[in-house]
């Protein structure tokens, strides 16, 4: 997964360092604006495939893993306003939802846990004076840090099971190449690659020994969301089609 999609400076957590640094409340999400497709888990597949077509994105097989797309072109998220707020009623991915602070992995070698926290220095809610503490006086995690690092860690462990499953459908060959070709109103093309999508045939074909697993895991669940989401690519167009037509008006 992309760890630090859009996280300008991000800079490992210290206990000395970031001493007495709080945080203020998130104003609106404009720092993902422009990113038209972020990370997704397993566990997300179903509240996800209400509102975004859900896919398989990698320049290889090997490197695919799930996707909520957002846009349909480079740096426009569709889901989020002029005034940086999301949409109302939409989903929020995890991914975006832990923003300023992220996890990542430690070098090889290096002592310690596998991973640490890192925050967005970029981030303007952070300063000396106002919001939310990060650290006690005593040095010892606040509320508001604490909250943090657990969302963190729930979101770790999702990626893990999100990897079994990965490659559980490669190993299965389930998934298969797919473009997306679409038009705008005004007649231009949108052509989406290096996508993959699961072959329900395939599926279908799997003997009940794998089937069985895959359904005591949970995986059929995801699965069957992941196909349901793919209703969603017209709705993205559609979306597209107003934003277009609502920035004509307003010119």
């Amino acid at each position: 997964m992309a760890e630090v999609l859009f996280y300008e400076r991000p800079v490992p957590l210290n206990r000395t360092a970031h001493k007495d640094l709080r945080m203020r409340p998130l104003p609106n999400v404009s720092f993902a604006a422009k990113v038209h497709s972020v990370p997704l888990t397993g566990v997300e597949f179903a509240p996800a495939a209400r509102d975004f077509p859900i896919l398989f994105a990698g320049s290889t097989l090997e490197e695919a893993g799930p996707m909520a797309l957002l846009g349909l072109r480079q740096e426009e998220n569709l889901f989020i306003g002029e005034e940086g707020f999301w949409e109302n009623g939409v989903y929020i991915p995890a991914f975006v939802r832990r923003y300023p602070f992220v996890l990542a992995e430690k070098p090889a070698g290096a002592e310690g846990d596998d991973f640490t926290v890192f925050l967005d220095e970029a981030f303007d809610g952070f300063n000396n004076e106002e919001g939310e503490r990060l650290f006690n006086e005593d040095g010892t995690d606040a509320p508001a840090l604490t909250n943090a690092v657990n969302f963190l860690g729930e979101f770790q462990d999702h990626v893990r099971r999100t990897q079994w499953f990965m490659g559980k459908l490669r190993e299965h060959n389930l998934l298969e190449p797919r473009t997306i070709n679409l038009s705008n109103p005004a007649g231009k093309q949108i052509n989406l690659n290096g996508l993959f999508v699961v072959n329900e045939e395939k599926l279908r074909a799997l003997d009940d020994k794998v089937a069985g697993e895959l359904l005591r895991e949970g995986a059929f669940g995801w699965i069957y969301a992941h196909l349901v989401s793919l209703s969603n690519i017209d709705r993205m167009a559609e979306r597209l089609g107003k934003r277009e037509q609502g920035t004509a008006v307003a010119a």
